[in-house]
């Protein structure tokens, strides 16, 4: 038979201050009230149609597709069907907050920053040997070898060696300075004479370069990355009181403190 483990409210909040999660909590909680004050004073509101369709979101986003998995889920998080309803209502109104605050900001911040979304499919091999990177690269330039190969006898990483050092698409930001100018300059398809590194040598082909496009993608990525920002410009300007027990308690006397 198996044991039964009774654990209280406290016994919660202990383990939340004794594994230094509070500050974490604090700011989750500080960005919940923001989001629902500052939603307020706009005039946000949310009808009941919205709602239910931020709820089939998450439990989409969450795999529960059948009755029987939201119950699951609902029991393993502690939550009642009005918490579940609130967890859908706190999205649904962070976004339309984000809408609200940045929709007419997306499109300039966008053409300001055009060069942080310029993208660049790459292939990449990296060598220790720099000698040995010049001379593949010359051999490549001659046709004596193909860039299939040398991934194939250099690259350690099984899946990026059977894709043949593919990186996919990278935005310009995701490359090191010095690799980035060179890529951003290249003429594709081209392959770039080796770059050093700290990392060793790099010989990479470039297959494409991607000029940015403000598609509702890249609109919504743009607008939660200012939304993001602003909170943390909201919670940096405030305190955050905490009103429990001994958040800040007086040291023991068994515990030696030392500088």
């Amino acid at each position: 038979m198996s044991k039964v483990l009774t654990v209280s409210p406290e016994d919660i909040l202990d383990h939340i201050k004794l594994s230094c999660q509070i500050p974490n909590i604090l700011e989750a909680i500080a960005t919940r009230k923001i989001v629902e004050d500052e939603a307020k004073e706009a005039g946000i509101q949310i009808d009941l149609e919205e709602l239910q369709h931020a709820a089939d979101n998450l439990r989409l986003a969450n795999q529960l597709l059948k009755a029987e998995d939201t119950w699951m889920w609902l029991q393993k998080y502690h939550l009642s069907l009005d918490d579940f309803e609130t967890v859908a209502q706190t999205s649904l109104l962070s976004a339309k907050l984000a809408n609200h605050l940045f929709a007419n900001k997306v499109e300039p911040f966008f053409y300001t920053h055009q060069l942080d979304y310029i993208g660049a499919v790459t292939y990449e091999v990296i060598l220790d040997d720099e000698d040995l990177a010049l001379e593949l690269f010359y051999a490549l330039q001659e046709g004596e070898i193909s860039f299939q190969e040398i991934a194939r006898q250099y690259i350690d990483n099984i899946e990026i060696r059977r894709a043949g050092g593919y990186q996919g698409m990278r935005l310009r930001r995701d490359f090191r300075p010095e690799i980035a100018a060179a890529i951003f300059a290249a003429n594709p398809p081209q392959i770039l004479k080796p770059i050093i590194t700290p990392k060793g040598a790099h010989i990479i082909a470039v297959e494409e370069i991607i000029k940015p496009q403000l598609d509702e993608q890249r609109r919504l990525q743009i607008m939660g990355d200012l939304f993001a920002n602003w909170l943390k410009t909201q919670i940096a300007a405030m305190e955050i009181v905490a009103l429990t027990k001994s958040v800040n308690p007086e040291p023991s006397k068994n515990i030696v403190m030392q500088a």
